[in-house]
């Protein structure tokens, strides 16, 4: 079964962050920036929140907070579930599932490794069907040129 290494190890591990005490607005900027669906808030090397596109609706836009003066630490989602390096993604699709998330952290003995989303879990497994499609072809109908 595959785990979250295979897949950071294809992705890379970088992750994009923002400190609590920066505004929604140099968030929202960051994100339209790198064009990415969170950030992580980190304090020294600790994840403490994670803020999404979801938390500028649902927490500034539909109360009408204004982005410029809001603080992420007053908008972000804490604590934030995680994962580790050797977790099955089958694991991770559990949880996000169950929590209806989009990301995680990955974190290793306290020490931020990378992040895992949503999008990296259908792509890993549509790769996966792919090459059993392949072979079970192959198998069948032997080996096109």
């Amino acid at each position: 079964m595959a785990k979250v290494k295979d897949v950071l190890s294809k992705k890379g591990r970088e992750v994009h962050s923002i400190r609590e005490t920066d505004s929604v607005s140099d968030a929202a900027f960051l994100m339209n920036r790198y064009r990415i669906g969170c950030l992580l808030v980190l304090a020294e090397e600790s994840v403490i929140g994670i803020f999404t596109e979801r938390d500028i609706l649902t927490q500034v836009v539909a109360p009408g907070r204004d982005p410029e003066t809001t603080k992420v630490k007053d908008v972000m989602t804490s604590p934030v579930a995680a994962c580790g390096l050797d977790t099955e993604l089958e694991e991770c699709r559990a949880v996000m599932t169950e929590k209806r998330i989009r990301h995680l952290p990955v974190v290793e003995e306290g020490k931020l490794e990378g992040i895992i989303a949503s999008g990296d879990i259908m792509a890993w497994e549509a790769v996966a069907k792919q090459e059993t499609i392949d072979y079970l072809y192959d198998y069948l109908y032997g080996k096109q040129p």
